[in-house]
C-alpha cells in the first residue's frame, strides 16, 4: 500500500484538503455540496453566490475563497508519514457502508491500517464511568466478538470504549478507534499508549484534520461514524445522558441494530441500557446471540463488497498510489494473488462443508485471529467460503483455482 491514500496528484490532494478545512466542525460535512456541483474542483471553483444558493454557509464560503496554506501545508506533512492515509469521497476504497448513511463524511483521515474500513464491525460503546461488572462485560463480549472474526470499533473514550478496544488487541483482534480530534492528537491523553498500540495492527480514523482539538459538536459528529461503519452497535452501561444513547438513537435512524445490556436496577448506569430496551433495542445475554442475528446482514455486506468488487473490476490498478477498493479489501494483493499465499492455501483447506468458528479455525491453523479474520473475509469476497447460519464459516462448494 502507499504510504498516502488519496487522489491522483498534487494540486486534487490540496483541492481536497482545502474543502475538508472549509466545512469542518459545521453542520455539513460538505458531500451534499460536493454532489451538487458534480466534483471537488466544481466545488470550489464556484462562485460565492453560487455557494449560497446551494445552502453553504458564509464562514464556510469564505473559508473555500481563502484557504490557510499553513494549514494545507500541515495536512500534507502529516500524509507524509508512514501509516497516514486520506479516504477521499472519490476513492474507491471510501468504506461503502458509510456512503448510505446521512450526511456521510466528505472524506477520512486514517492512521494504521485503512483496509479495516470493509471487514465487518460490531461497535461497542458505553459510559466513561463503569462499574467493575461494566468493564469485565465490555473485555468479555470484545474478545468473543473479535474471536468471532468482527473488528470492534469505539470512540477510544475512557471507560467502556478503552476497555472494548485493550481486550480486543489482546485477544489478538482488530480494532477501530474512531476519533473526535484530529489523526493527530488523542484524546483523552491518557490513552496516548492504547492509541499507539491500535495503530500498530488497527486504525485510528477520523474526519477532522491534523491538529483538531476536541470540541463539544466534535463528539456527537464522531458518534454517526462509529455507528455508520458497523453493522450493529453494543451498548455497555450508559446513563440516561449519555453520549452513548445518542450513538444508539443515530444507529437506529441509519438501520443498524442496536443491542443493550441489563443491568442491576440500583446501577445508574444501567438506566440507560434499560431505555434502550424498553424503546426497542434487544436486550443481550451472551455474545453468541449476536453473532446469530447478525450473521445475515454480514453475508448481505459481503456481498455487497463482492459485487462492488465484480463491478470495478479486479484487475483495475491503482492510480499514482491510490488504493481501489479491490486493493483495499483483499489486503493490498492484486486480483488472484492471494491463491499463491500458502497461508491462504492452509485456512481454506481448514474450512469445511460444515461451519466452524474463528476461534477454531485459528487454533487449527496456528494464524492470529486478526489474520484469520482478515483472510476470511477475503475468501468470502471471492466467493470461496460463506458465513453459515450460525455465524461461523463454511465453503461455498467452489473449488481452490
Amino acid at each position: 500500500m502507499a504510504e498516502t491514500t488519496t487522489t491522483e496528484n498534487t494540486t486534487d490532494l490540496r483541492v481536497w484538503l482545502t474543502l475538508i478545512r472549509a466545512f469542518a466542525g459545521t453542520a455539513s460535512s460538505g458531500v451534499e455540496a460536493l454532489q451538487q456541483f458534480g466534483g471537488a474542483e466544481q466545488l470550489l471553483g464556484a462562485s460565492a453566490a453560487e455557494l449560497a444558493q446551494a445552502g453553504v454557509g458564509k464562514a464556510t464560503i469564505d473559508r473555500l475563497a481563502n484557504p490557510d496554506p499553513a494549514l494545507l501545508t500541515t495536512d500534507e506533512r502529516w500524509l507524509e508519514q508512514p501509516d497516514c492515509h486520506l479516504l477521499t469521497w472519490s476513492d474507491e476504497a471510501y468504506p461503502p457502508q458509510l456512503r448510505d448513511i446521512p450526511d456521510p463524511p466528505l472524506a477520512l483521515f486514517c492512521r494504521g491500517n485503512p483496509q479495516l474500513l470493509w471487514l465487518p464491525q460490531l461497535a461497542i460503546v458505553g459510559t466513561r464511568n463503569p462499574s467493575s461488572g461494566g468493564l469485565r462485560h465490555a473485555r468479555r463480549f470484545a474478545a468473543a466478538l473479535a474471536a468471532h472474526g468482527l473488528v470492534i470499533t469505539s470512540g477510544l473514550a475512557l471507560g467502556i470504549d478503552g476497555a472494548a478496544h485493550r481486550a480486543t488487541l489482546d485477544a489478538g483482534g482488530l480494532t477501530i478507534a474512531v476519533a473526535a480530534t484530529g489523526p493527530d492528537r488523542i484524546y483523552p491523553a491518557r490513552h496516548v499508549e492504547l492509541a499507539t498500540d491500535i495503530v500498530r495492527s488497527g486504525l485510528i480514523v477520523s474526519e477532522f484534520p491534523p491538529g483538531w482539538e476536541p470540541r463539544r459538536r466534535s463528539f456527537p459528529q464522531r458518534n454517526r461514524l462509529i455507528s455508520g461503519l458497523a453493522l450493529a452497535v453494543l451498548v455497555i452501561e450508559a446513563s440516561v445522558q449519555s453520549g452513548s444513547l445518542i450513538t444508539a438513537r443515530i444507529a437506529g435512524e441509519q438501520g443498524r441494530d442496536v443491542y443493550a445490556l441489563p443491568g442491576s436496577i440500583d446501577n445508574p448506569m444501567a438506566r440507560g441500557c434499560h431505555r434502550l430496551i424498553k424503546q426497542g433495542a434487544r436486550l443481550l445475554e451472551d455474545a453468541d446471540e449476536l453473532i446469530r442475528d447478525i450473521a445475515p446482514r454480514a453475508r448481505k455486506s459481503a456481498a455487497q463488497r463482492r459485487a462492488q468488487l465484480n463491478a470495478q473490476g479486479p484487475e483495475r490498478p491503482a492510480q499514482d498510489g491510490a488504493v481501489t477498493a479491490g486493493s483495499a479489501a483483499s489486503g493490498g494483493q492484486g486480483a488472484g494473488d492471494f491463491l499463491l499465499d500458502e497461508d491462504y492455501k492452509m485456512l481454506f483447506d481448514a474450512v469445511g462443508f460444515d461451519e466452524l468458528s474463528v476461534d477454531l479455525l485459528v487454533e487449527s491453523t496456528g494464524l492470529t485471529a486478526a489474520s484469520v479474520s482478515s483472510m476470511l473475509l477475503i475468501l468470502e469476497l471471492r466467493g470461496l467460503v460463506q458465513i453459515g447460519p450460525g455465524g461461523g464459516y463454511c465453503r461455498t462448494g467452489e473449488g481452490w483455482q
